[in-house]
């Protein structure tokens, strides 16, 4: 799962102490699920076929908080116990047998199903899944245990004017009045965590993989124009993940679709990725912040996640690691080696610094972080196929999937397959990459030098920085001058833009590709006078980022033309998360004399994106901006108490930490109990122990 890096470690920790059961198997489930969105409650009925491979007088399943209506076994009813998180079926059977349990049960979800929009009576409420870290048995009686894989069918009646998306190849759809079922069908079994549905108005796209594997694109609607470029070159990322890992693409087809304030960037779900919308972007915010990496990781999932599984969280890098890894490859492939190499530069940079201030990681560490198990666990692998060679690493590698598909597996599994096509004794690599706290930098800087003619040269400028005296925008020169590389004129802008003169800013702004502009748009802190045209020909460029930097320098350093610079940007929304535009508004409500009629109508606006009908991303720099400058309204306050309760726990936290600023003002603090006959139970209870 991708990507930054989310509290996913007590998720994972949590699951590595899944309780397990060695003598049975279940093998299939049909489950048939009514969902009803304005209780948040679904109705369910669950058939398992399972073995018996020992005698047993009892057995479970992981189900929370559900109501159970009827169980029956072999077509009879059967004595259980149901203690609130698991339920324990009472009955002695015989080694060896084949048998089926049907669970029919309620549940209202407490997390795992998470409603959106159905309280607003938005244009385009959802309901989806995330049993990654949250647990499937909150809405269907299944296996927290990763190492219990079940061939899952779904079919899921909703109302039929909605899209209905979970595992599988959708077999059929019937309708009956005004609710529409939806019956989907899987061929190979899974880990329950990755058994996924989601809900929305889509509109679908397919294509198909050079392999034949359908590949289903989803969008909303209003977003038709989004659809090519968010999902640009996934046609192309799916064949080159097939050709370089060398195994066929496990499951039957490859669905994607954007939902509403996700946990994560994104969820590889067998066969299902559900992503944030905020990767659902257009052409120029392409250049921003695209989707090309979360897409890749999380399909390179379907096998290094997917198709063979970890065991429990000590193993958890060999799902993340190799995801970021085949990612990175892939957008080597589109984007180019330089790309790539300077990637696995300044990830190296970030495990450098951790494992320096004594706080290194081994990738065996289940309780490790997760730049350790993405980046330290991708790096690892870069090393791997320089020590074994390309040819050699990429055998060893089909090797390990074809082994333990469909099954779980574990680091000496995976060094184990290595060795054995290999030949080598990869004991020394193991100690070094694997199970050791340090990285070896040293070691790591050597391969990027080895590959990449600008990293190398980098190191050349700083070492002679570094010797010599004087000189510096001398030397800069030369070596900017000297090279192709964008990648090598970002680092030279962000390590050293304040060595710069204003003469060789200019020429910079005035020559430089869109992402050297930017890189200058970011980092230089002050525009001095004589660079203030070149800043303003910034406002040209199509690039969101630079747009927002460009727009906020402009607006500190040259006030007299603040209501230039306004009114050239008025009409500019920006990235998904609204960047232009909210900070349009607030620079429009601060800015003396400029459209003094108009200004309650940019407050009611900037003060209206904090209600929950928007996406959390745009709430956070709404409740922010509004903050830092002109101050929130009693419904703001009210929306931001409903933040502090979100699904998301780092919005959550953002919302938590921000009350606590205001309420350390007595303003505020009057303000928000002046607001508690308007909470809800819960709301009160957080703020009377907040207040008294």
């Amino acid at each position: 799962m991708q990507k930054l890096f989310f509290s996913i470690l007590l998720c994972f920790f949590q699951i590595s102490f899944a309780q397990r059961q060695d003598k049975v198997d279940f093998t299939h489930a049909h489950v048939s699920l009514s969902i009803d969105p304005t209780l948040k409650q679904l109705e369910g009925t669950v058939v398992y076929t399972f073995e018996t491979l020992e005698k047993v007088s009892s057995f479970f399943l992981d189900a929370k908080d559900m109501d159970f209506s009827k169980v029956v076994l072999n077509d009879k009813n059967v004595r259980f116990t149901n203690d609130g998180s698991k339920i324990t079926i009472l009955k002695k059977l015989g080694k060896n047998s084949t048998n089926t349990l049907m669970l029919s049960y309620r549940v209202k979800p407490k997390q795992a199903v998470y409603f959106i929009g159905w309280d607003q009576n938005e244009n385009n409420p959802q309901v989806w899944t995330q049993g990654q870290g949250k647990y499937t048995s909150h809405w269907l009686p299944s296996f927290d245990d990763m190492t219990e894989k079940v061939e899952f069918d779904l079919q899921i009646t909703f109302d039929k004017q909605y899209q209905v998306m979970a595992n599988g190849k959708l077999k059929s759809t019937a309708i009956s009045q005004g609710s529409k079922t939806w019956s989907y069908d899987m061929d190979a079994p899974m880990s329950s965590y990755l058994v996924v549905f989601a809900i929305g108005k889509y509109q679908m796209q397919e294509e198909e993989s050079s392999s034949g594997i359908p590949l289903q694109m989803y969008y909303y609607p209003a977003d038709s124009l989004l659809y090519e470029p968010t999902y640009r070159d996934s046609g192309k990322i799916f064949d080159f993940l097939e050709a370089e890992i060398g195994v066929p693409y496990p499951w039957q087809n490859y669905k994607q679709m954007p939902v509403r304030d996700f946990l994560y960037a994104g969820m590889e779900n067998t066969g299902t990725t559900i992503f944030s919308d905020a990767y659902m972007v257009d052409s120029i915010a392409f250049v921003d912040k695209n989707y090309v990496n979360i897409n890749a990781h999380e399909l390179a999932h379907q096998w290094f996640g997917n198709l063979v599984t970890e065991e429990d969280a000590s193993h958890h890098w060999l799902q993340e690691g190799f995801a970021t890894y085949y990612a990175y490859l892939a957008e080597k492939q589109i984007f180019g080696d330089d790309h790539f190499y300077w990637k696995l530069f300044k990830t190296a940079k970030l495990i450098h610094e951790l494992s320096s201030e004594s706080s290194g990681e081994a990738l065996d560490n289940p309780k490790a972080s997760s730049l350790t198990f993405y980046e330290k666990g991708a790096w690892a692998l870069f090393i791997l196929q320089e020590l074994m060679g390309e040819e050699a690493y990429k055998k060893g590698i089909m090797d390990y999937l074809e082994n333990y598909k469909f099954q779980n597996v574990t680091l000496p599994k995976f060094i184990g397959s290595m060795e054995g096509t290999s030949g080598m004794d990869l004991s020394k690599y193991e100690n070094e990459w694997l199970r050791s706290t340090d990285f070896h930098f040293d070691m790591a800087m050597e391969k990027l030098k080895e590959h990449s003619s600008s990293i190398m040269e980098f190191y050349e400028l700083e070492r002679e920085l570094m010797t010599t005296k004087g000189h510096t925008e001398e030397i800069i020169s030369r070596y900017w001058n000297g090279t192709q590389s964008d990648f090598l004129k970002i680092a030279i802008i962000e390590n050293y833009h304040s060595s710069l003169s204003e003469a060789f800013s200019k020429q910079i702004l005035n020559e430089g590709s869109l992402k050297v502009r930017q890189a200058m748009a970011v980092n230089i802190p002050k525009i001095p006078l004589s660079l203030k045209s070149d800043f303003e020909a910034l406002l040209n460029d199509d690039s969101y980022v630079t747009l927002e930097n460009a727009l906020y320098k402009l607006w500190v350093y040259f006030p007299e033309d603040r209501a230039v610079y306004l009114d050239k940007t008025s009409g500019c929304i920006g990235l998904p998360n609204k960047n232009i535009r909210l900070l349009w508004l607030t620079l429009a409500l601060i800015t003396k004399d400029y459209q003094p009629e108009n200004k309650s109508i940019f407050y009611t606006e900037l003060s209206g994106y904090t209600a929950t009908n928007f996406p959390m991303e745009v709430r956070q720099s709404a409740f922010q901006y509004l903050a830092d400058t002109v101050g929130l309204s009693d419904q703001n306050l009210m929306d931001l108490l409903n933040a502090c309760f979100h699904h998301s726990w780092q919005f959550k936290k953002f919302a938590r930490d921000l009350l606590d600023q205001l309420i350390a003002r007595d303003d505020y603090k009057k303000r928000i109990n002046g607001l508690k006959g308007k909470l809800n139970q819960e709301q009160l209870r957080y703020i009377n122990n907040k207040t008294t």
